[in-house]
């Protein structure tokens, strides 16, 4: 795929989508980007779970809430 194609295709997505682009190339540059040394950084499982959490998690924070409290509480019948 050459830059064109790239461009293109991300400027087709919705502005949060191109902004989860934008960090996944930082993540990958970060990660595999020439560094001073020819080592490569390694994240630790603990700052990449929160990475992939922040990640998921990005977007949602102006969704409606549906459920309530009491949706979740366990009814008997």
């Amino acid at each position: 795929m050459q830059l064109d194609d790239l461009v293109s295709k991300v400027s087709r997505l919705p502005p949060s989508r191109q902004q989860e682009v934008i960090d996944f190339v930082a993540f990958l540059e970060q990660r595999y980007g020439s560094s001073t040394n020819d080592e490569q950084p390694d994240w630790s499982e603990r700052q990449f779970k929160d990475m992939s959490a922040q990640q998921a998690m990005r977007g949602i924070e102006g969704e409606p809430d549906l459920y309530s409290d009491d949706d979740l509480k366990e009814r008997w019948q």
